[in-house]
This record gives structure tokens, C-alpha cells and sequence, in this order.
């Protein structure tokens, strides 16, 4: 069992003069790995997430390091559709356009169904469930009317697939992202928009750390093939690959970034 990363790979140019959205995308998450690996590939982007003030200091860092020509943000909440409309709005005025979609925002948590409330199970459902919706509606939209193609990468989890106690609420958000995807992209087919998913299992980050008991993460970490959690940059990998020209083939499909897609 190898528990050690492999090396960060380097940009090759897949995304160049991509305009890309990628929402949730502040901190060191999934959606912050997904950010510089699109910069790293040669894409512009415009990122969003709820948190106003991880969301400038992220575009402060990407812009010093990539050039502020390539990075824009907008704070959005994926539950207020105005705020999503703002984001796709500034997309489209800011690059005269848009390629690549990458909804990214959800949100977790642990909770007995016995003893779950009402808020608790809709808050989960409408980050994550209802926000990726909300998110590839605008984006079908501004596609279809610019009639260039596209590609949109839906985050989604394994455990969309399995079971595990405590995550009612997210396993059933997270599958409804994995049918949205699929019917999505049956309908998106028509003019020429792509739509995949990645479905990772546990990727670290500190906001994950703050919410999870070590003992879970122990446990969670040990059923892995490799003994290890993935990095952030490793999921934000595949992201790439789905939304450049190597996955022209591929619709309606769930990549698992883990051995634990059953």
C-alpha cells in the first residue's frame, strides 16, 4: 500500500484561451485546486464562492501569480439565483463568452435521519443538489444562445453510490447530481455542450478537518487502495481532463477519483 503522493504534474496547455466558471472555488478544496490547475492549462477564469473575503484573497494570490487579466470573481451563494445569473453575467462580459462550467459548491454534514431536521436535510439539498442545477441551467443558456459548444464538470461523491451513516442528506444530493448529470447531458447533446461528473471519495482539505472527527477520517483514509486521502490537486486533475479536448467523447458519465466507487 502506498500512502505517499505522486509528484504535482505540470500544465501542458489542455484549456488555452478557455473561459472558464467554477463556483465554490475559494480556499484549498477541490474548487481552489481546480482553479490554478485551469490557470496552469492556459484558461481565463471567473470564480465565485459564498465566502466574500477567502473569495478576494484567492483572486489577489491567482492574479499575482497568473496575471489579473485571467482572473475575475464575484462573490455567489448557488442558493440565490440572482447571485448565479451575476456570475455567468460577469463571464460572459468579461471574456466575451464562456467554454467550461465547473460546479463545484456543496455542502456536507453528519446527522442521524432519525434526528435530522428539516433544515438540515433542505440546507444540504439546496447547496448541493439545487445550486448544481441552478448553475447548469445558466450555463445550458449561455451556451446554447452562443452555439459554440462547451463543457460542464458536475462534483459529485461516491457516495452518491454507497451507503454510509450519517450522510442521508448528501448521499441523496449527491446522486441527484449524478441523475442531473446524466439527463442533462442527454439533453445538452443537441448543441454540442458536454456534461461529466467526478465523484471523489475523500480529498483533504482544513474546512474538512473542522467538520470531521479524526476517527472518521482514520477509518475513511484506511478503506482507500493506496492507505491515503487524496490531494485536492489530484480530483481538480481529472476535472481538467474532462473539461479539455481528450474527453471529446464523453457525456453523461461519473469518473470516480477513488477505489471506492462501491
Amino acid at each position: 500500500m502506498n500512502a505517499t503522493a505522486p509528484r504535482y504534474v505540470a500544465g501542458h496547455g489542455l484549456l488555452t484561451d478557455r473561459a472558464a466558471v467554477i463556483t465554490a472555488a475559494a480556499g484549498a478544496g477541490i474548487g481552489g485546486a481546480t482553479a490554478r490547475r485551469f490557470l496552469e492549462e492556459g484558461a481565463r477564469i471567473v470564480i465565485g464562492d459564498a465566502h466574500a473575503r477567502r473569495l478576494k484573497e484567492t483572486e489577489e494570490a491567482l492574479a499575482a501569480e497568473f496575471g489579473a487579466d485571467r482572473v475575475t470573481s464575484l462573490p455567489c451563494d448557488v442558493t440565490d439565483e440572482e447571485q448565479v445569473t451575476a456570475l455567468f453575467t460577469l463571464a460572459e462580459r468579461t471574456h466575451g463568452g464562456l467554454d467550461i462550467v465547473v460546479n463545484n459548491a456543496g455542502l456536507g454534514g453528519t446527522a442521524a435521519l432519525v434526528d435530522m431536521t428539516d433544515e438540515q436535510w433542505t440546507r444540504v439539498l439546496d447547496v448541493t443538489l439545487n445550486g448544481t442545477f441552478r448553475c447548469t441551467r445558466a450555463a445550458l443558456r449561455s451556451l446554447r444562445a452562443a452555439g459554440n459548444g462547451g463543457v460542464i464538470v458536475n462534483n459529485a461523491s461516491v457516495i452518491g453510490w454507497r451507503a454510509q451513516s450519517g450522510q442521508a442528506h448528501y448521499a441523496a444530493a449527491k446522486a441527484g447530481v449524478m441523475a442531473l448529470t446524466r439527463c442533462a447531458a442527454l439533453e445538452a447533446a443537441e448543441f454540442g455542450v458536454r456534461i461529466n461528473a467526478v465523484a471523489p471519495s475523500l480529498a483533504m482539505h482544513p474546512h474538512l478537518v473542522k467538520v470531521t472527527s479524526a476517527e472518521l477520517l482514520d477509518e475513511l483514509t484506511a478503506r482507500e487502495a493506496y492507505g491515503r486521502y487524496a490531494e485536492p490537486w489530484e480530483v481538480a486533475n481529472v476535472i481538467v481532463f474532462l473539461a479539455s479536448g481528450y474527453a471529446s467523447y464523453m457525456t453523461g458519465e461519473t469518473v470516480s477519483v477513488s477505489s471506492q466507487h462501491a
